[in-house]
């Protein structure tokens, strides 16, 4: 049996969907964060020792009575499950791996590092820097620290931001998903930074990634791993 160790509105909404794609049970745990800071609970570190969220457990091929398999961070997590469920899932959900040696499967890898390694990375920053006026920061350095954060938006965040959103339409142009016409675990995998971008600054002037981002909410495996793990603001 998989476990999913979900974190409420956080990037584990996205494990879910793919467990939806691909026809699997799974068990799971939900943990509330932190009223104050909003991290994930210590209770996390019993089952990783990062203590962070997502993370999967799995005995399916151990068994239940040995020690399960472990598996912490997004992207991992993805190719874990798609690699080792994806030929076998009902309903034909092999296209979920683009075949090896292809192009579409260089995007694949591509998109499935990049959702982290560059696209999050902007986006994080923006959240960090947007509490700098706000508590625990001492009142009398907020405001230096509101013009820290004015400079570093302007002259950083959203001109990175801009970079990535107009990389990504370009890619889509033309096309359904991101390696080609088939939905894969690169953008399961992605839907979460871009949910954060149109949350947080809109996506007008890129009809290709509005179209892309509805027609994963329109997708029942999605629709139905929301109804279970929450609905999420970001």
């Amino acid at each position: 049996m998989i476990t999913v160790h979900h974190l409420e509105n956080s990037r584990s909404q996205r494990i879910l969907w793919l467990l939806e794609e691909l026809n699997l049970e799974y068990r799971l745990e939900i943990y509330a964060r932190d009223a104050n800071s909003m991290r994930a609970p210590k209770a996390l570190r019993e089952v990783h020792p990062l203590g962070k969220s997502p993370v999967i457990t799995d005995t399916t091929l151990a068994g239940e009575s040995a020690e399960p398999v472990v598996v912490a961070e997004s992207g991992a997590i993805i190719e874990y499950l798609v690699d080792l469920y994806a030929a076998q899932g009902a309903g034909n959900t092999a296209h979920l791996r683009p075949a090896a040696g292809t192009q579409a499967e260089r995007d694949y890898r591509f998109w499935l590092h990049f959702a982290e390694g560059s696209a999050m990375t902007p986006l994080l920053m923006r959240l960090v820097f947007s509490r700098l006026d706000k508590k625990p920061v001492p009142w009398l350095i907020r405001p230096i620290a509101r013009l820290l954060a004015k400079g570093v938006n302007s002259n950083f965040i959203t001109p990175e931001l801009k970079s990535h959103q107009a990389y990504l339409e370009s890619c889509l142009e033309g096309r359904h998903w991101l390696c080609g016409e088939h939905l894969t675990g690169a953008d399961i995998q992605m839907s979460f930074p871009v949910q954060v971008m149109a949350s947080r600054q809109g996506l007008d002037g890129y009809p290709n990634t509005q179209a892309w981002l509805a027609r994963i909410r329109e997708r029942e495996a999605y629709q139905r791993a929301v109804a279970k793990g929450g609905e999420f603001s970001m």
